[in-house]
């Protein structure tokens, strides 16, 4: 039933839905990472790692804070475009970004995962995870279009297409970001 479903839904609906199921797989896979113990030692490095990080962009302005968070989100989507090693990798620092949550709410799971959860009153959370979904669903549909062997190039200009969108996307996540954090500074 499932399979006649998936058959007779057009093109778009698939594409969608694929998004979709990535999305979920996303918040699931960073959800994972939170809930994996880590050393103390580990924990400190990753919570040096991420004060280091904010005290850089607390010296930029907006936009150049915004250019930074820019450029490192948008070369870890590309990379998640690139067929079948793009969604590993992505997976893998998704996961990587859960271990910095467990790291900063000092390795309490509940804290944890509450502190990820609430980042989706931002905008830029939900702007970052549609395209690393977005990313991961057309590194699959690029992959499936090669094994298949019909329509390569023509799902190279829709990749193409889509890192354009997430590429916007991205740059708006990261202005509202940075904006955020110049706002609202840490202590």
């Amino acid at each position: 039933m499932v399979f006649r479903f998936w058959a007779a839904s057009p093109s778009r609906l698939k594409r969608i839905l694929t998004i979709t199921v990535f999305f979920f797989l996303s918040i699931l896979v960073t959800i994972a990472g939170i809930l994996t113990p880590l050393s103390a030692e580990d924990s400190k490095a990753r919570s040096e790692e991420l004060k280091e990080l904010r005290e850089s962009l607390k010296n930029m302005n907006v936009w150049d804070g915004s250019l930074s968070i820019f450029k490192n989100n948008f070369v870890i989507c590309l990379v998640m475009f690139v067929p079948v090693a793009g969604p590993l990798f992505g997976f893998y620092a998704l996961y990587n970004t859960g271990s910095v949550v467990a790291a900063e709410t000092n390795m309490d799971p509940l804290l944890g995962i509450a502190a990820f959860l609430l980042l989706f009153i931002f905008p830029f959370a939900w702007l970052e995870f549609i395209s690393y979904s977005t990313a991961f669903a057309s590194s699959v549909w690029l992959t499936w279009s090669v094994i298949r062997r019909r329509r390569t190039s023509r799902e190279l200009v829709r990749t193409g297409m889509f890192i354009a969108i997430c590429a916007v996307m991205l740059l708006l996540g990261a202005l509202i970001e940075a904006y955020l954090l110049a706002a609202f500074p840490q202590p």
